[in-house]
Formats: C-alpha cells, sequence, structure tokens
C-alpha cells in the first residue's frame, strides 16, 4: 500500500467514525436543522460540518494526485 492510499484510508476511517459518532447522537438527542447548519459553540456539533468537508476536500485532492488528474 503506497502512501497516498494510506493517507486516503486514515480520512476515509476518520470520515466514518465522526459519521457513526453523528448519527449515534442525533438517534439518542435529536437534531435541529439549525443545530447542525449554523449552531452555536456550546452545541456538541459545532464545527463538525467544517471538518467533515475539509477532510472530504482532502480525499478528493489525494485521489486527482494518486490518479495524476486534475480538479
Amino acid at each position: 500500500m503506497n502512501d497516498v492510499t494510506k493517507e486516503k484510508r486514515k480520512l476515509i476511517d476518520q470520515m466514518l467514525k465522526m459519521q457513526k459518532e453523528f448519527i449515534e447522537r442525533e438517534h439518542k438527542e435529536g437534531m435541529a436543522p439549525v443545530d447542525y447548519w449554523i449552531g452555536n459553540d456550546e452545541h456538541p456539533v459545532q464545527g463538525f460540518k467544517e471538518k467533515y468537508d475539509e477532510l472530504a476536500t482532502q480525499l478528493v485532492d489525494l485521489a486527482h494526485k494518486e490518479k495524476g488528474s486534475k480538479r
């Protein structure tokens, strides 16, 4: 497994963990759309969307690097 593949695997694992934690919290406590989209500093999912988007962008960039393509 090359370094790019290892890094992609790491990002995917982190994203899956985040998804699992988010879904568990949503099922247990409920989630208003405003909490996800806007939220506030005290809400447990504050910054979730931004962090997940950041990881997804890194994953796409690595996939392009691996294939030698550009976005």
